[in-house]
């Protein structure tokens, strides 16, 4: 996939605007998301399934900024969500109910009310409890909800082990062989109508062959299931598509569109697809300034401002984020090895370990790449530090789309409680 960062005059540009103009009026650190390559993406993954009939339901966990957000509904897509706030994200984003799918596997009573006022498209559920709350609460509105069964195909998606979600040993959706006694259930069932199954094996899979697997284990649940009289209309086949943040090759969008036009194409169903990273994941930078250039006898350490609580990845995942210099130095610098850390008190806040860079100094712009996917969205205020500014980049012009909040904005939620209060001593002076 392809983004719009670039070097002009050794500077680097988010599209039309200089990312050390950004800095100057943002601050750092902060996110920098690229309305060019937000778009590409989203037409190259649409385009590779235009021959189907497919829709694409852009999973909101991955980036739920509302400019974003905003940015793919105007494209057409419409969303998957995982709470009810991502729900309000996604409406106030301008997603019709009708192209909102709820997935995850706890979602509350009072989420399910929510989703059911709102009348989304379809509710993705994970286990017998869930369907019977969905189809309490309906009954009680006097309303029927859509439904799909999630499959959990027991298929190894030969990724990270805490984004695989398709096998036995995950919490998520159903077992094969379990799934047409629930289909027959949602059948006797006066609040829930059952339109589909679904299936999501996990994310950032850089070979087809666990797709293939999963793909051909939902077709033969789907034949069967029509074999003892259910309608099958959609097959929500979940995202999971990898990006390259490195070295990587992943399978391009129209080999994995390919794939599954042979491998579901012939069953007349609505294709729903759920792609997060894929369309995000490298529209984004995360920019952060050196603070100091910190030698001990066995290291260099570039300590930054930015921290694990502003991009979680690489100390939850042990990702790496190729790191680029927002003002390129010349090819005759030397690059040694450097450990890029940042200011929490944590041995985990470590971006990058003995990562070849050339001479840095105190205030020079570092750009961690490939971080508009699962970066502000997972951020935290750990440490008391103010939430990181996100902003959106179009053509010549940005915009900040998230604002760093002042520490008077992050302790207004707080109270301290009366009986802290001083009352007052009974006791006399000396």
């Amino acid at each position: 996939m392809v983004h719009h960062f670039e070097y002009r005059n050794s500077e680097l540009f988010a599209e039309g605007v200089s990312i050390a103009d950004i800095a100057a009026a943002v601050g750092t650190p902060f996110y920098c998301y690229s309305t060019a390559t937000l778009t590409r993406h989203y037409r190259v993954f649409e385009d590779a399934f235009a021959h189907l009939d497919a829709g694409i339901y852009y999973s909101v966990k991955a980036n739920s900024n509302l400019a974003v957000i905003r940015t793919l509904a105007d494209l057409g897509a419409g969303a998957d969500i995982v709470s009810a706030g991502e729900l309000q994200r996604a409406l106030i984003a301008g997603i019709a109910p009708d192209q909102i799918v709820f997935s995850g596997v706890g979602k509350t009573d009072a989420e399910i009310e929510v989703a059911l006022t709102a009348g989304i498209l379809q509710f993705n559920i994970e286990s017998a409890p869930e369907l019977a709350a969905i189809n309490r609460l309906a009954v009680a509105r006097k309303l029927v909800a859509r439904v799909a069964v999630r499959v959990n195909p027991n298929v190894d998606a030969a990724t990270h082990a805490k984004i695989t979600t398709g096998t036995d040993q995950n919490k998520f959706g159903i077992a094969g062989p379990e799934v047409g006694a629930i289909c027959n259930e949602i059948r006797a069932l006066p609040g829930v109508e059952l339109v589909g199954l679904a299936m999501h094996i996990g994310s950032q899979l850089l070979d087809l062959a666990p797709f293939e697997t999963a793909f051909a284990a939902l077709r033969e649940i789907v034949i069967a299931l029509r074999a003892d009289g259910h309608t099958i209309k959609r097959l929500d086949i979940g995202g999971g598509l990898g990006i390259p943040y490195g070295q990587e090759e992943p399978p391009p969008p129209p080999a994995y569109a390919a794939l599954a036009e042979r491998s579901l194409g012939d069953l007349s169903c609505h294709i729903m697809l759920e792609p997060g990273r894929l369309i995000v994941g490298n529209a984004g930078l995360m920019i952060t300034r050196v603070v100091y250039v910190k030698y001990t006898p066995t290291r260099r350490f570039v300590i930054v401002d930015a921290a694990m609580n502003d991009l979680l990845r690489p100390s939850l995942y042990d990702a790496t984020h190729e790191i680029m210099l927002v003002a390129e130095v010349g090819n005759g610098a030397e690059r040694t090895p450097a450990d890029v850390v940042g200011p929490v008190c944590e041995s985990g806040d470590t971006f990058a370990k003995q990562r070849l860079l050339p001479p840095l100094r105190t205030n020079d712009l570092l750009a961690f790449a490939t971080a508009g996917a699962y970066g502000a969205v997972m951020a935290s205020s750990y440490n008391s530090r103010p939430l990181v500014p996100e902003v959106l980049v179009n053509g010549q012009d940005f915009a900040v789309v998230r604002a760093r909040p002042s520490y008077e904005e992050m302790l207004a939620g707080e109270t301290i409680p009366d009986w802290f209060i001083d009352k007052g001593s009974s006791g006399g002076s000396a």
